[in-house]
């Protein structure tokens, strides 16, 4: 898995050779950003997930942030982040909005779509929408996060179990 992993991913010296990063490089180059392990793969997907609804162009900021804060691989949390693009973000909204309205017990706000981007119009889109969406919004990047936090070391734990069967019987007599 690591190996497949690492072909996306951008290597350690990509950043440490970047001038725009330098004046980060302390914090940056910390090396749990940067293993690849259940741990932390598990973790930058958790954290990608979470702050892939952010609205707006701040996703990557605040998986960034997420990942130094919390030590996981940061580039696995910047490119998961890119699950919600121009396709898959009113989709999104719309669960997010109509779960908002559920744990609130109907709020009799109805979903309008977003305006074109621009100017202030998605902010007073989502204040329009008011506390439905932003509740929704969060109960749906929590719930994405988590699941993708456990799917992620099912998948790699069933990886590792089938690797140690592999390596049983290819050294069984």
């Amino acid at each position: 898995m690591r190996r497949q992993l690492r072909k996306v991913l951008p290597s350690h010296e990509a950043v440490r050779t970047n001038r725009w990063l330098a004046p980060f490089e302390s914090t940056l180059l910390h090396p749990r950003l940067w293993h690849l392990n259940r741990h932390s793969v598990a973790g930058a997907v958790a954290a990608g997930l979470f702050c892939g609804l952010i609205p707006g162009p701040f996703q990557m900021l605040g998986a960034a942030l997420c990942a130094l804060v919390f030590r996981v691989n940061l580039p696995l949390a910047l490119l998961t982040t890119l699950y919600t693009n121009p396709f898959t973000i009113v989709p999104l909204y719309v669960v997010a909005f109509t779960l908002g309205q559920w744990v609130l017990v109907g709020d009799g706000r109805r979903f309008v779509a977003p305006p074109e981007l621009g100017g202030g119009g998605l902010i007073d889109w989502m204040i329009g929408l008011g506390a439905p969406l932003a509740l929704g919004l969060l109960l749906l990047a929590a719930g994405l996060a988590v699941s993708g936090y456990f799917l992620v070391r099912l998948a790699w734990r069933i990886y590792l179990v089938r690797a140690w069967h592999r390596r049983r019987r290819r050294r069984a007599p």
